[in-house]
């Protein structure tokens, strides 16, 4: 019988410190049984998604370790970046992969966030599948207040009152933690530095203003290249796939006469979500160079599975 397999992607708010990311990465793969599959950091958003995967007790001791190093590695009163973030560890999802289902994650969930407020004093917000309200089960709701906002409010707001620790914000923020299924970070760039057109572009493809179903997007400035960002995450890629958003942006920005400059993908994708797009799909996509194999979800998890 195969093992319970669990997928953990947390989100850190660090993309520019090599060396602090390195050592929250050592605290995850230091826990026996734990397999890191990949790591993304982008310095504009100043943030890290790492990708981890192993059977529920090795996943929830080296997500609790995580949160732990992100903490004493990361003050959020001094980082910037155009990311939205509430916390050192902003996000925290986990993704049932294998002989595991939403009931057990979600009871993991709540175990590590009880945990999380005991041991290190930070706030936990529980969103999606997890959530206990349903003004909480879009992520965007728990983390549009942004830390700076967060930090005056949670102690007199009764609508940010965490789920679990302290009514408090220190330097390590609040984590969101959540359950979820498969998820694709998605970006677009486009050969422009206009951030109304990136803006205009999100609203118009991103599912709360009508667009596309379970499509979340921002436009995003990359000031260091001087061009901007359609930023998206696609929760059911299944109902909505990666060449649908590609193709609408891309109509939507020559409308204005901008071209798309390129697209990346952070973290894993599932094989499947990749397949609209035909066998050639890195050129259709203009996927950036940074773009390996190993992001697709079924080759990272065999490739995993070899190192044993």
């Amino acid at each position: 019988m195969q093992k319970k397999l669990i997928e953990c992607i947390p989100n850190f708010s660090e993309g520019r410190d090599p060396k602090k990311i390195k050592k929250i990465e050592d605290a995850i793969s230091h826990v026996k049984g734990i397999h890191i599959l990949n790591s993304s950091s982008d310095s504009n958003h100043n943030r890290t998604v790492i990708t981890f995967a192993g059977e529920p007790k090795d996943v929830y001791k080296a997500a609790f370790e995580a949160v732990k190093t992100a903490a004493k590695l990361i003050n959020l009163n001094d980082h910037f970046g155009v990311h939205p973030r509430i916390g050192a560890t902003d996000v925290l999802p986990l993704v049932p992969l294998q002989n595991t289902n939403v009931k057990e994650c979600v009871a993991l969930a709540q175990k590590l966030s009880a945990q999380i407020a005991k041991e290190l004093k930070i706030p936990i917000y529980l969103y999606e599948q997890a959530a206990t309200r349903p003004d909480r089960e879009n992520l965007s709701d728990v983390r549009n207040v942004g830390y700076e906002k967060l930090k005056e409010e949670i102690g007199t707001n009764p609508l940010r009152k965490p789920d679990y620790g302290p009514e408090k914000l220190g330097p390590a923020g609040a984590v969101a933690i959540g359950v979820r299924e498969i998820l694709i970070a998605y970006n677009v760039n486009l050969a422009s530095n206009d951030i109304f057109l990136a803006r205009d572009i999100a609203k118009t493809i991103r599912q709360s203003n009508g667009g596309l179903s379970f499509v979340k997007a921002l436009g995003l400035e990359l000031t260091d290249r001087d061009i901007v960002q359609v930023s998206m995450n696609l929760v059911n890629y299944k109902e909505t796939d990666i060449k649908t958003v590609y193709d609408l942006i891309k109509k939507a920005a020559k409308k204005e006469g901008v071209e798309i400059l390129e697209s990346e993908i952070i973290g894993l994708v599932p094989q499947k979500a990749l397949a609209e797009c035909g066998k050639d799909y890195k050129k259709y996509l203009k996927l950036t160079s940074s773009f390996k194999d190993d992001q697709i979800l079924e080759l990272a998890l065999k490739k995993a599975a070899s190192k044993k």
